[in-house]
């Protein structure tokens, strides 16, 4: 009788381990899911960036050097900051996956 019992509280436990694991890695592919999606979103707006960069150039010839000194410096650090970013957090939630996994 009592080795029924503790059989049944290691089924519970592993029972409660499986689905407490199961519910993280759901929330690990949905992290990853939302930091893709953030990162899609910045990829559109650095093209944004981009289109407003040409429209700034084009109307403003007379001060073409400057302001393209400084739009592109804008836009080169905003795509830097981006993709450092946005890359690294994708890879640690893979790496967190992996770690779950094993």
């Amino acid at each position: 009788m009592d080795q029924a019992q503790i059989m049944r509280r290691e089924r519970e436990d592993w029972s409660r381990l499986y689905h407490k694991m199961l519910k993280r890695l759901e929330m690990m592919i949905d992290m990853q899911g939302l930091v893709k999606n953030i990162k899609k979103m910045a990829e559109e707006t650095n093209t944004i960036m981009m289109e407003v960069e040409r429209s700034i150039l084009a109307a403003s010839i007379n001060n073409w050097i400057v302001n393209t000194t400084n739009i592109t410096q804008i836009s080169e650090d905003f795509r830097y900051l981006v993709q450092s970013d946005m890359n690294g957090r994708i890879f640690q939630i893979q790496r967190m996956l992996a770690d779950e996994l094993d």
